[in-house]
């Protein structure tokens, strides 16, 4: 394959005084004290984007160009990448949420990763075959393109899923705060049901995604109603959709999709109240693994300071960086 793959990485440093003081004018008590909603931890930052950027680097070398989205932020990497990487030739350009909502400005700012996500495709000059990573997504082992695409097809990392046995799993939930708890599964289930499909969905999981321009381009331009719905709330909202769950759906109906057990290639770390053995057994699986390809390590800054610590520091060993 020879077409060029670049890859998009959705970044917030919510622990900077100006990103606090522009969301609290639109921050209500329930949203600040729900973290599926707007809590605190679903922007706060311990570095993770220079781990990220590192592992693309370092392990995907065939990288076209990187893309980092923004809002009125800068990583500040150049320092970072010089000293570890001083040769590197892959271009790295900040994108301001103002680029990617052009024509669409009155929905900004805007606090929410899914109406972002559904925006990403017009970055200009984008490539059509490109990569979207969460700025916790990291690349642990050597990548090759067709880990991501191969001819025409994408690689769809995930499984079927009975979509009515999980969306009753989503009535009986609890209240939290007055609302239903917005999940990780329930964009992908509203994605599924505007796309037509009634009683399976295909549940993607916490690694890049492997996607095409036109694909999602040409859906919303069929569905403008679905791109305006997704881009107006300033929050996430269990109204919207996951916009990478249709393009999966889209690319598996036309076969155009080689399906693949996420479970085989991810390394998903959650260190939040896990027992005393839980990173020693998750790291462990590293060592034995050979097909490890992705690692997501969710809510970083939840953990406790030592093992927050075991992974950064295992992170830096793996990537091979500095600071």
């Amino acid at each position: 394959m020879s077409e060029p793959i670049d890859v998009v990485i959705a970044w917030v440093d919510g622990n900077d005084p100006l990103h606090k003081k522009k969301i609290q004018p639109y921050l209500s008590k329930t949203a600040e004290a729900s973290d599926d909603i707007a809590g605190p931890t679903r922007y706060r930052s311990e570095g993770e984007i220079f781990y990220c950027v590192a592992s693309v680097l370092r392990f995907a070398p065939f990288v076209h160009k990187i893309f980092i989205v923004t809002d009125e932020q800068d990583p500040h990497l150049d320092n970072f990448i010089q000293a570890n990487f001083p040769g590197n030739k892959i271009p790295i350009e900040i994108i301001d949420h103002k680029v990617i909502f052009r024509g669409y400005e009155q929905y900004l700012p805007v606090f929410n990763s899914r109406a972002v996500e559904t925006c990403i495709y017009r970055i200009p000059e984008l490539s059509e075959n490109y990569v979207y990573f969460n700025d916790d997504f990291f690349l642990i082992n050597p990548i090759q393109k067709t880990d991501w695409f191969v001819d025409d097809k994408t690689i769809a990392y995930g499984n079927w899923r009975n979509l009515i046995l999980d969306r009753l799993l989503w009535l009986i939930k609890p209240l939290k705060n007055g609302h239903k708890p917005v999940g990780f599964k329930d964009g992908m289930i509203s994605a599924a049901r505007k796309f037509g499909k009634r009683w399976k969905y295909f549940h993607l999981d916490h690694t890049p995604h492997a996607l095409k321009k036109s694909v999602i381009a040409d859906y919303f331009s069929k569905n403008p109603h679905l791109f305006l719905s997704n881009i107006s709330y300033k929050f996430r909202s269990g109204k919207q959709f996951n916009t990478h769950e249709l393009y999966y759906l889209s690319m598996l109906k036309s076969n155009k999709a080689i399906v693949k057990p996420a479970s085989e290639h991810l390394l998903y770390i959650k260190p939040v109240k896990r027992g005393d053995n839980y990173l020693n057994r998750k790291l462990n699986m590293f060592k034995i693994s050979n097909n490890l390809k992705f690692c997501c390590i969710g809510s970083l800054d939840l953990a406790t300071e030592k093992d927050r610590n075991t992974l950064l520091d295992w992170l830096r060993n793996t990537l091979n960086i500095k600071f």
